[in-house]
C-alpha cells in the first residue's frame, strides 16, 4: 500500500517514522549520513560515532575514487601489429580494432584477440575410395592463416573443426574423381591444387574467415592390408613401361633401316624404269634408222641382221652344232674348248686379254661364212 493512499498513515518513506506529508524533498546529505552510519555498524564502526559524522567515519568516497581509477585502468589493452581485436559490447558485435592502445569498459565489453599473420598447419589422414573402386591411404597438410577476424570469432562456433571437416570433404571429393594410379603417382600435383580450390570454396561458404595458403599431398599409398598386391601391380606396370620402351627403341632402330631399304628399292625401280624407257626409245630410234637402211639394201641388211642375231644367241653358248645344207656331216664346234685354248695360249704368252672370247667368236663366224659359201658354190656347180 502506498504511503499517500488512504490507510497508509501518511508515512513518508524518505523521512522518519512519523514525518509530515507536506514536508519538502528528502535531504541527500541526510540520506548519505544514514547510509554511512549503517555501513559503520556493519564494519565495526559502532554506534558511538554519533550522528555528527566525527573523525572515526570510514572514507568511502576515497574508496569509490580508487575503484573508479582501477576500473578505468583495467579497460586499457594493447593490440600488436600482427593482431586484430574483436570487441563485443554486452554480447553483441561492436567493432574490430587494429594495432595500438585501446580502451573498453570492463565487464561491459569483451575483447577477443586473434593473430592475423601466423601461418598454422593442419594435418589430415584417412582411407578413401578412388574412381576405380580402390582404397588409398592419403596424408594431407594444409597451411592457413586468418584473414577475417570478425568471421573467425563470430560466424563459426569452432573454426578448427570446420576446417578439418571441410578438408576431409574436399579431399574425398577430389580423390573420388581420380584413379588409384593417378592419386599415387600421376596426378599428385592436381590433387593438391584441386583440393585447395575446393577447400577454399567451402571455407568461404561457411564464413570461417580462414585463407588457405598451401595444400600439400604428403603421402599417398595403398592400405597396409593390400600393400603386397599393390607392389605386384606396380612392378607389373613398371615392366609394362620398360617393355614398351624397349619395343620403341627397337622400332626406332629397325624402322629407319626399313625406310632406307624401301627408299633404295624405289630408287632402283626408278632407275630401272628410266633405263628400260630410254632403252626402248633407243631401240625405236635404231629400228627407224635400220628400216631406212633396209629399204635401201634389203639383202645386205637381212644378212646383217641374221648375223647379229646369231651373234647374240650364240654369245652365251659353249657348244654349237652346225648342219650344213646339202651335206651329210654335222660339224661340232666346242666353243668352250676353243676359248680355253685361246686363253691358255694367251696365258703362256703372258698377254691375257679380255677379248679372247670375241676373237674366238670372230674365227667361228668366219669359218661359218666360209662353210656357207662353199656349200652354195657346190650347189651351183651341181
Amino acid at each position: 500500500m502506498a504511503w499517500n493512499e488512504p490507510g497508509g498513515n501518511n508515512k513518508d518513506p524518505w523521512g522518519g517514522g512519523g514525518g509530515n506529508r507536506n514536508d519538502g524533498p528528502p535531504d541527500l546529505d541526510e540520506l548519505l549520513r544514514k547510509l554511512q552510519q549503517k555501513l559503520n555498524g556493519l564494519f565495526g564502526g559502532g554506534a558511538g560515532s554519533g550522528t555528527g559524522g566525527g573523525s572515526g567515519s570510514f572514507p568511502w568516497s576515497l574508496v569509490l575514487i580508487v575503484l573508479a581509477v582501477l576500473y578505468g585502468l583495467l579497460g586499457f589493452y594493447q593490440v600488436n601489429a600482427n593482431e586484430a581485436a574483436v570487441v563485443l559490447r554486452l554480447g553483441k558485435y561492436h567493432s574490430t580494432e587494429t594495432s595500438g592502445l585501446h580502451w573498453n569498459p570492463p565487464l561491459i565489453d569483451t575483447v577477443s584477440k586473434v593473430n592475423m599473420t601466423e601461418v598454422r598447419t593442419e594435418r589430415t589422414t584417412g582411407q578413401m575410395l578412388t574412381e576405380d573402386a580402390n582404397i588409398v591411404e592419403v596424408v594431407l597438410t594444409v597451411q592457413w592463416h586468418i584473414n577475417d577476424a570478425e568471421s573467425y570469432v563470430l560466424r563459426v562456433r569452432d573454426p578448427l573443426k570446420s576446417l578439418q571437416e571441410a578438408t576431409d570433404s574436399a579431399l574425398r571429393h577430389v580423390v573420388g574423381s581420380l584413379t588409384l594410379n593417378g592419386v599415387i603417382s600421376q596426378n599428385r600435383t592436381q590433387v593438391s591444387a584441386d583440393t585447395q580450390q575446393r577447400l577454399q570454396q567451402y571455407l568461404d561458404l561457411y564464413q570461417t574467415g580462414i585463407r588457405v595458403d598451401v595444400v600439400n599431398l604428403t603421402d599417398a599409398k595403398a592400405p597396409r592390408e593390400v600393400q603386397d598386391a599393390f607392389d605386384d601391380v606396380t612392378k607389373a606396370r613398371e615392366d609394362e613401361v620398360r617393355l614398351q620402351n624397349e619395343a620403341q627403341a627397337y622400332a626406332n632402330q629397325v624402322i629407319p633401316v626399313a625406310r632406307g631399304q624401301a627408299q633404295r628399292i624405289i630408287e632402283e625401280a626408278e632407275a630401272y624404269k628410266s633405263r628400260v624407257v630410254e632403252s626402248a626409245r633407243g631401240e625405236a630410234v635404231r629400228f627407224e634408222k635400220l628400216l631406212a637402211e633396209y629399204e635401201r639394201a634389203p639383202q645386205v641388211t637381212r644378212e646383217r641382221l641374221y648375223l647379229d642375231a646369231v651373234q647374240q644367241v650364240m654369245a652365251n653358248a659353249s657348244k654349237i652344232m652346225v648342219d650344213v645344207e646339202g651335206g651329210n656331216n654335222m660339224m661340232y664346234l666346242p666353243l668352250d674348248k676353243l676359248a680355253q685354248e685361246s686363253g691358255s695360249q694367251a696365258v703362256q704368252r703372258k698377254d691375257v686379254s679380255p677379248m679372247v672370247v670375241d676373237e674366238v667368236y670372230q674365227r667361228i663366224v668366219e669359218r661359218l661364212r666360209t662353210e656357207a659359201a662353199n656349200s652354195r658354190r657346190n650347189q651351183n656347180v651341181r
